[in-house]
């Protein structure tokens, strides 16, 4: 993996969340990191449907615990999202981090989140979607897919297609037309 950008699942409990952070991550160039134990096989049927056959172009590994993925992580800039974080991922100055250092978000499993130690040693790190105070918190898919692309915003979208490209740029405009009732005609 040599993405500059990782999302980090600390023990994701839901594949469905899970195959959706992973096409997440397909569609922003991102490497996935899955922290284990998970809630749900792998290699199971239904986990590689929740991933709308996104494993197929994901770049992920799988780590047996905490302390095995940082064994085997090199020493980039590591931030984690918490309801108890203090700042929003916008205010990281994500695009300030050396190219050449990776980049890792870390989210916590979907019912207990990060655990408090890993948490209490990294306040400095912590970050949340700032919401409304009736909500505890967003789906982990929704909030993985806001702060990814707000570090691939603050790094100028490094990779990614500001077009469509699998049609082609101007397909709309080749291929449809709309009559004076707006009804879209081939």
């Amino acid at each position: 993996m040599d993405e500059r950008v990782n999302v980090v699942l600390f023990e994701p409990e839901i594949p469905q969340n899970t195959g959706n952070i992973m096409r997440t991550c397909v569609a922003a160039g991102c490497a996935l990191h899955i922290i284990g134990p998970t809630g749900f096989d792998m290699s199971s049927a239904t986990f590689k449907r929740a991933t709308t056959n996104h494993i197929t172009w994901a770049d992920y590994e799988y780590y047996s615990s905490f302390a095995d993925f940082k064994d085997k992580t090199d020493g980039g800039e590591f931030f984690l999202m918490t309801r108890y974080g203090k700042k929003a991922p916008s205010d990281i100055d994500f695009a300030g981090i050396p190219s050449d250092k990776k980049i890792y978000l870390v989210f916590g499993k979907e019912s207990t989140g990060i655990p408090g130690e890993i948490l209490r040693a990294n306040m400095d790190r912590c970050f949340r979607i700032p919401m409304t105070a009736d909500c505890r918190c967003l789906n982990i898919s929704n909030a993985a897919a806001i702060a990814i692309y707000e570090v691939m915003r603050q790094i100028g979208y490094p990779g990614l297609a500001a077009c469509e490209v699998q049609k082609g740029e101007d397909f709309l405009e080749d291929n449809y037309s709309y009559d004076q009732t707006l009804r879209f005609k081939r």
